[in-house]
């Protein structure tokens, strides 16, 4: 038999402060910039549940294989978190992405996200909401080279999202 393999917590851990839950956040959205799909998959528990759109699935596995087909077909990924509410061992956020398809189509996809933690700080369970907008490539807001959005770089409330 096997031992498991603890992995080290991830924190801030819950109960969450308004400061530590937008740490959390600020993290999630420079993992997601990084467009890693092995480091993004890691900040979630195993068996982490997922909504995405339309899609249910979980575990990290099936989180990087999603984000492997995701990043596939938004090319220029950049990505604003911010957060809405929070209390005890949720995060609730909203964000924005802007990408391109294959055909250079610019869209800013915009969402609402529901986040539930694990003791460790690994989320646990991950609900989205997103549409998605065409704009003309000209109305891009997210002109950052690509990576983490710079800190000096506004967030949504300032750029009227």
């Amino acid at each position: 038999m096997t031992t498991p393999v603890l992995e080290p917590p991830r924190p801030p851990l819950p109960p969450f402060t308004a400061d530590s839950a937008s740490v959390k956040a600020r993290a999630a959205e420079d993992a997601w910039n990084s467009r890693d799909p092995d480091r993004v998959a890691a900040a979630y528990t195993p068996d982490s549940r997922w909504r995405n759109r339309s899609e249910f699935f979980a575990g990290r596995e099936a989180i990087a294989a999603f984000l492997r087909r995701k990043w596939a077909g938004e090319h220029e990924y950049r990505l604003i978190k911010e957060v809405w509410a929070f209390e005890g061992a949720r995060i609730a956020v909203r964000f924005a992405y802007e990408w391109h398809d294959g055909a250079d189509a610019w869209f800013r996809s915009h969402g609402n996200e529901q986040w539930e933690f694990a003791s460790d700080g690994r989320m646990a369970r991950r609900e989205a909401s997103i549409n998605d907008v065409a704009i003309d490539e000209g109305a891009r807001l997210f002109r950052w080279p690509l990576g983490p959005r710079p800190v000096d770089h506004p967030g949504l409330m300032e750029l009227g999202l």
